[in-house]
């Protein structure tokens, strides 16, 4: 997901710094691009300059002190509040006062994650969809600490980078994670009931439903970890 947000922004031609403590992620997720443009290019959807361009604006960084001259930082980590609690508390250290930090939790409190920082009213939910670069929506949350100057920023960034943006109240999963549990909920108790196979549930969604991805499908692609969270939350 982090790796999807830095190609979006990179898109739009912002300086990208992509940051995880993990190497082999960082390895990962730059062959992953590289992988993904070369396919836009042989679907004729952007020219080789393009890819360059897009590439030259990410850099691969391991250290939180490498963000400190970020005007926005989005967190995609794991669903996790004392983990993120301590990785915003930290990284609020190295960066400037006026730089804003989101979250791209999927239903965690943003008022919550705010209260490790310094300056609370700084912290926003900004919530995208898995793939990042296709899913045209992304929900901003604002917490009770949120400044208005902050929510304003928000807004204006991510239209730019080419969104719709939907601004949610700060309440457990939000606006499209609160509708979809009974998208899984009722899929998972099809299948337990023994009226149909995943398979055939997922089918009958896309055929008939006219969706993009069956409830399974898209369980696996989310992970089932996270979307267990989202459901306990």
């Amino acid at each position: 997901m982090g790796s999807g947000i830095a190609q979006v922004a990179a898109t739009s031609a912002c300086m990208v710094k992509l940051y995880d403590s993990n190497q082999d992620a960082l390895n990962k997720a730059k062959s992953n691009l590289e992988r993904i443009l070369n396919r836009l290019i042989e679907k004729g959807r952007i020219e080789i300059e393009e890819k360059s361009r897009i590439q030259n604006n990410i850099q691969y960084v391991n250290s939180l002190k490498d963000l400190s001259d970020s005007d926005l930082t989005i967190e995609a980590i794991i669903e996790n509040l004392d983990i993120k609690q301590k990785v915003f508390s930290e990284l609020e250290s190295y960066v400037s006062a006026d730089c804003i930090i989101a979250s791209n939790t999927s239903s965690l409190s943003i008022a919550s994650i705010a209260s490790s920082l310094q300056k609370p009213e700084r912290c926003i939910g900004i919530h995208f969809f898995n793939p990042a670069p296709l899913m045209k929506l992304v929900e901003i949350i604002p917490a009770i600490q949120t400044s208005e100057t902050v929510l304003e920023k928000s807004i204006s960034t991510i239209k730019d980078w080419g969104k719709i943006v939907a601004v949610a109240k700060d309440t457990p999963g939000f606006i499209v994670n609160r509708v979809a549990r009974p998208f899984y909920g009722e899929a998972l108790r099809i299948y337990e009931e023994g009226i149909a196979n995943f398979a055939a549930i997922d089918h009958a969604i896309k055929t008939i439903g006219g969706f993009k991805m069956g409830p399974f499908e898209l369980m696996d692609f989310i992970g089932n970890d996270i979307n267990y969270t989202v459901t306990e939350t």
